[in-house]
């Protein structure tokens, strides 16, 4: 790799090609550390995680961002369609896209998970024995006591599921697709409700960078997930970063609790709200220096060879 360079990269996951950007490390010789980073529910590799991967890169590490399928440039129909399911499937791939590559270290690999994307991260890790360590930050954790307080009661998070499956049936009956957005001012049947939601994500819709649709049938999948479990399955070194100000509290701590690994560290940051940790650069930039040390610590020394 040459430091400090962005390249297009692809990979495939379950048959569909996946788009990413591959940051190299601005130091450091190959083989080097990599991260494979994972963003919020809807996000596009341009958002939140290139911020993220820039500044790991700036510290040394090969840093991959990508866009999960049915999303941005990544194959995959339908569009705007939410499957974490299908999210962790596309981090495990893209764990072997690096592993793969002759200029990266096999032996230190790690994951980043931003909001949403903490979960599919702690998921992800959970199961495969090449991730070595795991940083989570401002997670919106799923569990169904997060979801109830989420939408407003389990009676919204049912009618959500009801939605979304009644949707997925039509789709594979007759191939089309019900679509809301992804985010609005005032509508409670979008993607994602809330004016705070819409505040962030609609200056990028604006601009032409972000879709905002909603394949309603993602419902099905949505609120058929949890990360509890995957939580109460990792055994890697973790690295949790949240706040009063972010995505349930309780739900953070719940997910924190019930990991068995005896090496995990909970840095509750204050009052940082959340979607600060999106894009406020000096929020950002302790963030990253927290997460390289974690990283520095757990992922042991390089390797001189393959």
């Amino acid at each position: 790799m040459t430091g400090g360079l962005r390249t297009c990269v692809t990979f495939e996951s379950q048959g569909e090609t996946i788009v990413g950007s591959l940051f190299a490390p601005a130091f450091g010789i190959d083989p080097a550390p990599a991260v494979a980073i994972v963003g919020p529910m809807s996000y596009q590799k341009e958002q939140a995680p290139t911020l993220y991967a820039e500044r790991l890169a700036q510290l040394g590490y090969a840093a991959l961002v990508f866009d999960t399928r049915y999303r941005g440039e990544s194959g995959g129909e339908p569009r705007c369609y939410e499957n974490p399911a299908a999210k962790v499937d596309d981090l495990r791939a893209a764990v072997s896209f690096l592993s793969e590559r002759a200029d990266v270290d096999p032996g230190r690999l790690a994951l980043l998970g931003i909001c949403m994307g903490a979960g599919h991260a702690l998921s992800a890790a959970a199961d495969d024995s090449r991730v070595g360590a795991v940083a989570a930050v401002t997670g919106h954790y799923r569990d169904p006591a997060a979801d109830a307080l989420w939408l407003g009661g389990e009676s919204a998070v049912a009618a959500r599921l009801a939605r979304g499956r009644e949707a997925l049936e039509k789709y594979e009956a007759t191939g089309e697709i019900d679509y809301v957005p992804a985010v609005d001012f005032s509508r409670g049947d979008v993607g994602m409700p809330g004016e705070l939601v819409w505040s962030w994500y609609e200056l990028w819709a604006q601009r032409g960078l972000w879709e905002n649709r909603y394949a309603v049938q993602s419902d099905a999948a949505v609120f058929s997930y949890e990360s509890l479990s995957a939580a109460a399955r990792l055994t890697k070194p973790l690295l949790m970063v949240h706040s009063d100000q972010c995505a349930i509290p309780d739900a953070a701590r719940r997910h924190f609790a019930v990991v068995p690994s005896a090496d995990k560290q909970l840095l509750w940051d204050g009052q940082t709200r959340h979607l600060q940790y999106y894009d406020d650069a000096a929020v950002i930039d302790r963030t990253v220096y927290s997460i390289v040390d974690w990283f520095a610590r757990h992922l042991g020394p390089g390797s001189s060879q393959r």
